[in-house]
């Protein structure tokens, strides 16, 4: 049975913990209802890497990424998405994971009023997912391991990981820092495209 990560798994290796939350679940309780997914895309943010909101320092936009572990980190993008983080390593090191795509479990009614859309558009992409799980920046800095935000674990079965550069970024895209279950219909991007 699954149940929320402990704050320590966190602490690993951002890489690792990039591929240990693939399959993992991410549970979002609001007053509208449950809505819940299977986690099947991740990207790490490392320290000292030129594309990560930490790169130039402290601000009170990237804040929750210095820590604690376990947390949220939620920015807004492009002037219209959300994108949601887990905060990994130890306090003050600025790293998280960025969760992609979800293969949607529960809530799928309720995931497709708020995006206008059912099918593989409902959560294969962060803009997208954090739109149908109802995640904006009041969530930034949320404890993941209890609330309304959860992450539950450990993740189920054996899988096979692909492992494959970032996508829509400019700056040190070429890092292999992107993974996804191999064949899962809801990754956003592929390996060589699709």
């Amino acid at each position: 049975m699954m149940k929320p990560l402990p704050r320590h798994f966190y602490l690993a290796e951002t890489l690792t913990v990039a591929r240990s939350l693939l399959g993992c679940l991410l549970w979002r309780r609001t007053p509208e209802g449950v809505t819940s997914g299977i986690i099947v895309e991740t990207e790490a943010y490392c320290q000292g890497d030129a594309a990560s909101h930490a790169a130039r320092g402290r601000t009170p936009r990237n804040a929750s990424m210095f820590g604690p572990p376990g947390h949220a980190y939620v920015y807004f993008t492009y002037g219209m998405h959300h994108c949601f983080n887990a905060v990994t390593r130890a306090e003050g090191v600025a790293e998280a994971v960025l969760i992609r795509a979800l293969e949607p479990v529960e809530g799928l009614e309720l995931m497709g009023r708020r995006r206008g859309t059912d099918g593989r558009q409902l959560t294969n992409g962060p803009g997208r997912l954090t739109q149908a799980m109802a995640i904006d920046r009041t969530l930034d800095g949320a404890d993941l391991t209890e609330g309304d935000l959860v992450i539950h674990g450990p993740a189920a079965g054996a899988r096979d990981i692909v492992t494959a550069t970032r996508v829509g970024i400019t700056r040190a895209r070429d890092e292999p820092w992107r993974f996804y279950l191999a064949g899962n219909r809801w990754v956003s991007k592929r390996q060589g495209g699709g």
